[in-house]
């Protein structure tokens, strides 16, 4: 991940959360040092350690973290993912913001490592979509790589999509493609969504680079990859779920792109606990 976007990112989370101070930490005195543990409630894939020292770095304050696990590894419930030591006020002031984005993004891992397991030694690869919580679509789309899965665009900026509006307003995917090819760069790639035979036949002989086939049953996906040549990337996306993806492993796709991994994401639970407390794990 990007460590200046995702440090200025950070900031703004903190200041949400502790507006003008953390009242409750008010109980401690200066300078009181303890120690910490994040630890899983539930099995999943793990991601956003570098969150935890992005928080206490912007908080100001030294914090000594040793990672017993890292973004990518399947963590149990039980598991220690990290032992922390430092000023007692500045380890609760940044628990929750850590916490809140842990959680988030190791759900999201976890569902991506699902959605990849589903097509086992397919060639098609798993992305994201553009689906993602506002303000947080850097560890979002961090926590899909964590999963196993691939990146799509990450904005309107870095890649062109004609989908169904564009091309109406065009009046067909032909005009579309040559009217934003007189706009842009040759370094930019043009996708573009079909909806039907023709679509895939006219995206093709406009010469596109990605080709999303919207909405189609994996019958007939498996007939409209035999239009598109190997040098146009073929994607699908549209009614693709967790639980039918497997009966779309063999349809010959480059990409599946998937917005539930992070618009419909469970939060992996993960809770954080200083020494002397209840529940302290020794």
């Amino acid at each position: 991940m990007n460590q200046l976007q995702g440090k200025r990112l950070i900031e703004s989370f903190l200041l949400e959360d502790i507006g003008s101070g953390d009242l409750s930490s008010r109980i401690f005195s200066n300078s009181e040092t303890v120690k910490g543990r994040f630890v899983a409630k539930a099995a999943g894939v793990l991601a956003g350690c570098v969150v935890m020292n992005w928080v206490y770095d912007c908080l100001g304050e030294r914090v000594h973290v040793h990672f017993h696990k890292r973004d990518g590894e399947w963590i149990r419930k039980g598991d220690v993912i990290a032992t922390v030591e430092g000023d007692v006020a500045t380890l609760l002031t940044g628990e929750r913001v850590i916490l809140n984005l842990m959680q988030r993004m190791s759900g999201i891992a976890t569902m991506t490592h699902q959605a990849v397991d589903q097509l086992g030694e397919s060639k098609t690869r798993i992305c994201d979509t553009r689906k993602t919580a506002p303000g947080l679509r850097l560890f979002d789309k961090y926590a899909v790589t964590c999963g196993g899965g691939y990146n799509h665009r990450f904005g309107l900026y870095d890649g062109v999509m004609l989908k169904d509006n564009h091309i109406a307003y065009a009046g067909s995917i032909s005009k579309a493609v040559e009217r934003i090819r007189e706009k842009v760069g040759h370094m930019v790639k043009i996708e573009v969504e079909v909806e039907s035979k023709a679509q895939v036949k006219e995206a093709v002989a406009a010469e596109v680079d990605i080709i999303m086939l919207d909405n189609f049953e994996p019958e007939a996906l498996e007939m409209l990859i035999l239009l598109i040549p190997d040098q146009i990337v073929a994607e699908a996306s549209g009614g693709i779920t967790l639980e039918n993806l497997s009966t779309f492993r063999d349809c010959g796709l480059d990409y599946i792109s998937l917005g539930c991994l992070t618009h419909s994401v469970n939060a992996l639970d993960i809770s954080f606990n200083i020494k002397g407390g209840n529940k302290w794990i020794y």
